[in-house]
Parts: C-alpha cells; structure tokens; sequence
C-alpha cells in the first residue's frame, strides 16, 4: 500500500522522473521553432463539463503555454462532456473524430474506449486511466495510437479504506459507493473487500449507474447500517459531487473520497493523485506527438504526487477528533 503522503506510486523510478523533467526545460524553445504557423486543434472528452473541471483545465492550459501553444493564435480546443452518463461517449467521440481534431484527450476508461471505438489513426492521449490490459497491452509500450497517465485508482481504493479506518477507529462496515458499468471498476472492488478484510471490517457494494441509483444506496447506507463510505472516481460521482457530499454530511456517514475537489466542497478527506499536476504532464505527451512521436512509442506515464486532503470544519460536525498522524501527512487541510 502507498503511504499516507508518499510522492511517488508503485512502480515510479524517481530518478527517470527527474531525467524527464529535467530534459523538459529545454523543449519549449525547441517546439517553437518547428511548428511554423500551424494551427492545432485538440479534442477533450470529458464525464463532466468544463466549468467544473475548471483548474485541471487550467494546468493543462499552462503546461501548453509552456511549449508554446496559444488559444486564440495556434491552438483550437474543442471540449466535450458527457455530463455524467457513460452512454453518451460514443456519440461525442465520433463528434470529435469528425471535426478532424490532431489529437484527443480522453478521461477515464469509459471515454477511452469510445475514442478507441471511433478511431485508430488519430492520437489519443488517456488521463487518468486505471490498471492496463483494457485500453493498452503495456503501460512501456502501450503501441498503436494510444499513450497517456495512470492514477493506480485500484491501489488507492485500498488505500482509502485504511484511511478511513484511521480517521474513524470504531468502524466496523465500510461501503464501496461506484459504478461496477465502468471497466475499471471491478478490480476496485476486489481491492476494497480485501483491504476491509485486513482492517477486520466488513465491505458492501453500492453499485450505481445512474443518477436514480444514488438515492437508493442512500437508502442501502441507512438500513444496512454502513457506517463509513469510500467513493469511487467515475463520471457519474464526479457529476453528483455536491448530491453526495450534502447527503453523507446530513446523515453523518464519514467518507472518503477520490479527490480533493470533494473536500473543498465540504466533503470529510480525500486521497489521490494531484489532478491539476497530472493534466500538467498532458501537455508534455501533446507537445512530443505534435513534433512527430508516435503514442505508441511514448511509455504510458505514472503520476508523482499523490495528496492527502481533510476538511477539519467537517470533521468536527461529525464529532471526529483527526489522528496527529494524518494531520501531519496532509497537503491540504481545510479549518
């Protein structure tokens, strides 16, 4: 398991990490001068809309403003959302494809898959994927037209649960609150029940697809007495943030969550990757494939920085007194 705070995720070769950074400082310049006056046009397709994927949006912004690449002057971004429901992927991919983007940003694996679907000739760059073998046969030589960055959503499952069970010692059932419709998803389950097993606590499985389904695991939460939650990162709960966060709040049902823009809407912790950092690094991937790589030759990346987020003003509404241990290890801490 990753430890609470840890910069670095399994697998991460901190010193290959360094030498790409390192070798970065001087592509900027380098990019400039052999675009010419082309003008690119990037597709993004997202599960949520843009005003509220808005600072991730502005990371990627700056990292292609780093490399020279300007909305407004020889840069296009066409941005789509599928608002939460999975079923629209297809259609907006095939939207895209059609508008003769260079290349397309794709969150998640839902959205992944669609693009895969509607082409294999232009450039995918994946954000956030999870585990391999469903969109790319190796994360060091992904092949064909696909490359992009990992979040280890299924280790930080299991990592979530253990923070959970620090911040609330007398928790005895947790529950897994995500959408099993989603390929990633299941091995996220298997990762949760056998983190709860170790933690001597008991898993459930609240299994929703669409924005109905969250009512009813509510209800689920309240009967089956569940009295610690952790939440997946899909499309649908991205969507439904505040719903959820207004409800466990309510009901006072301690959660953790799948990242930190959860937290500051109230929400009690979360832990996960740096997404403004990781949309950061798209840019990098962009810049090279414009300048003639192909995806598939380009190693799919792991992120470095990894943050632990506590909302201590929500904490103390739900009567819970936060380890000294956990205070310490986080990078954001809301009072």
């Amino acid at each position: 398991m990753l430890p609470v705070g840890s910069t670095e995720g399994p697998g991460v070769n901190r010193r290959s990490c360094i030498m790409l950074l390192g070798g970065a400082a001087a592509w900027p310049l380098a990019a400039r001068a052999q675009r010419g006056g082309k003008v690119y046009r990037v597709g993004i397709l997202e599960p949520i809309p843009a005003a509220r994927n808005a600072a991730n949006l502005e990371a990627l912004r700056k990292g292609l403003r780093d490399f020279g690449y300007f909305e407004g002057s020889n840069l296009i971004i066409e941005y789509r959302s599928a608002d939460g429901r999975a079923e629209r992927f297809p259609d907006l991919a095939s939207e895209l494809v059609g508008l003769k983007v260079d290349l397309i940003l794709a969150r998640g694996t839902p959205a992944t898959t669609a693009v895969q679907n509607a082409t294999g000739t232009i450039p995918v760059v994946m954000m956030t994927m999870g585990g391999p073998g469903a969109i790319v046969p190796s994360f060091a030589r992904p092949t064909g037209n696909i490359t992009g960055v990992i979040t280890f959503s299924t280790e930080l499952t299991a990592k979530r649960v253990q923070v959970l069970k620090e911040l609330v010692p007398g928790l005895t059932r947790v529950a897994l609150l995500h959408n099993m419709g989603n390929p990633a998803v299941p091995a996220e389950w298997e990762e949760t029940k056998i983190a709860a097993r170790l933690l001597g606590l008991e898993a459930e499985l609240l299994d929703v697809r669409s924005e109905g389904d969250l009512s009813h695991a509510f209800e689920l939460v309240v009967r089956r007495h569940i009295d610690g939650l952790v939440v997946g990162a899909d499309g649908l709960t991205q969507m439904h943030q505040q719903m959820i966060v207004e409800w466990v709040a309510r009901n006072r049902v301690p959660t953790v969550f799948p990242a930190r823009e959860f937290v500051e809407a109230g929400g009690l912790i979360a832990y996960a990757v740096n997404y403004p950092d990781l949309y950061f690094q798209l840019a990098a991937f962009i810049d090279k494939i414009f300048n003639g790589a192909k995806p598939g030759d380009l190693p799919v990346q792991q992120p470095t920085k990894f943050e632990l987020a506590i909302n201590l003003r929500t904490a103390s509404t739900l009567g819970l007194e936060v380890p000294p241990t956990l205070l310490a290890a986080a990078d954001k801490v809301i009072e």
